[in-house]
């Protein structure tokens, strides 16, 4: 019974423990978007600010303590003052019994033992209190505003932290694919290294070759088996990357095309979505708000409070009889501070003028990065097609040269060499791909394009 009931659990657990097969890459960006641990700690600085901005804005509407206090003492002031704060005290507590009222003595040399020399009293107090600004300047507006911009702005860093693992994604799936390709063109390579080194073994037979012949087809056949062997390991090294990047594991994906797609991108797309450009234009306004805040400096402050309470010996004894309030407003005007004020005014006025020129600088460099990413991208799609006709010319040399040594007419070097050839071209087809799909997937990350729709418009934000 047992036994089945561990098989039971092993056929059940077996998903949870099996690598993803066949991964297409759009579901690996939901899995990356859901599970990437990145990401989540991202999400979770977002909440931090989200709460900041709570509490910034939560100093708007003051602060309400309830104070409930329980004491017990003989010292003379202190039980007077209980008295007091219950609504107890006597001519008696003054020590008016212990005077002789006949006049005959003088009373004022007389120390009252009641007054000096008291028992000992329990004290209890409940004190409400309530502390509200009501007017700072526009400090805490601004402060509120700050918070706020600053929680848009950690959700700016999320959007580009996920740009770059999208990035990363994508790139781990063309490499994989690219390699892939590399590899079965390798194993025709080598393939075709097998089939010449049977020709050589023949010719060798029959007298027309050499032992040094053998020997450099089977130099060339280890040299084509490590290069292969090295691209299996790169293989696998890209598929632990992108397991890491999905915190999951992952054994085979859905291969995709050599040459990533060209995204659309328009001046106006690129500053609307591009989050660095968002990230500047957000900056510039958080420091036009950090102006306001040394300028609420120079103006007063005005706050108010009010106190209810009630106090006796007992815990909220006759509550009602015995409560009492206090309410009161203060006003508060900075005259002098030795210019501080003023110095950090015209610093802040000083930022916020090296951010509008920052947010210009920022336009000009974004537009001049696509141009030249395009341009990039041009340049390696005429390398890849002009490879592309060298590896289809050498593929025909090579074989028209072996062709040829069957007949006696070249050396087995001559055709080593224009298998060499077909190598190398491959090899820089190979190269050229992988830096036209990179800077695709910079273009791509440069738009926003896996977060389009959700970028804040910062000017209806934080109006």
């Amino acid at each position: 019974m047992l036994v089945k009931r561990v098989f039971l659990f092993l056929i059940v657990s077996l998903p949870l423990f099996a690598g993803v097969k066949n991964l297409t890459l759009s579901h690996a960006i939901n899995i990356l978007k859901k599970d990437n641990l990145e990401l989540k700690v991202a999400r979770f600085k977002e909440d931090m600010k989200s709460y900041e901005a709570k509490v910034a804005k939560g100093y708007n509407y003051g602060k309400l303590d309830l104070n409930i206090m329980g004491m017990r003492s003989n010292d003379a002031g202190n039980v007077f003052g209980f008295k007091l704060q219950s609504r107890e005290a006597t001519f008696g507590d003054f020590g008016f019994a212990e005077f002789d009222m006949s006049g005959q003595t003088n009373p004022l040399p007389v120390a009252p033992k009641s007054l000096n020399y008291p028992d000992p009293r329990n004290h209890f107090q409940t004190k409400l209190t309530y502390m509200l600004p009501i007017y700072t300047g526009g400090k805490l507006t601004e402060y509120g505003r700050i918070t706020d911009a600053l929680y848009r702005m950690s959700k700016y860093d999320t959007h580009k932290l996920l740009n770059e693992k999208v990035f990363q994604v994508k790139k781990a799936f063309y490499d994989i694919s690219l390699v892939e390709h590399y590899i079965s063109n390798l194993s025709k390579i080598i393939s075709n290294i097998r089939r010449l080194k049977r020709i050589v073994k023949s010719m060798k037979k029959e007298g027309y070759a050499k032992d040094i012949d053998v020997l450099e087809v089977q130099a060339r056949g280890a040299e084509a088996m490590s290069m292969y062997n090295q691209a299996k390991l790169n293989r696998d090294l890209a598929y632990q990357f992108l397991s890491f990047l999905l915190n999951r594991d992952v054994t085979s994906i859905r291969r995709v095309s050599d040459k990533a797609p060209m995204p659309h991108i328009t001046k106006a797309s690129l500053e609307a979505k591009n989050i660095d450009m968002q990230k500047a234009l957000l900056g510039e306004k958080i420091a036009k708000m950090a102006v306001n805040v040394e300028k609420s400096n120079f103006l007063p402050t005005v706050g108010a409070f009010a106190e209810y309470s009630s106090a006796d010996d007992v815990l909220w004894n006759d509550f009602k009889d015995k409560d009492a309030y206090t309410v009161g407003v203060q006003v508060k005007i900075n005259l002098f501070n030795g210019g501080i004020d003023a110095a950090n005014l015209e610093k802040a006025k000083a930022r916020h003028l090296m951010v509008e020129n920052q947010v210009l600088l920022a336009k000009r460099g974004i537009a001049l990065k696509a141009k030249k990413l395009k341009t990039e991208i041009l340049s390696a799609d005429a390398d890849i097609r002009s490879y592309a006709k060298q590896l289809r010319f050498a593929r025909k040399v090579y074989k028209n040269y072996r062709a040829r040594y069957k007949e006696g007419m070249v050396s087995i070097s001559d055709v080593l060499i224009k298998q060499s050839k077909e190598l190398e071209v491959l090899l820089k087809s190979l190269t050229a791909k992988n830096r036209r799909n990179i800077k695709v997937f910079e273009l791509e990350a440069l738009v926003n394009k896996e977060n389009s729709g959700k970028v804040y418009n910062v000017k209806k934000a934080l109006k």
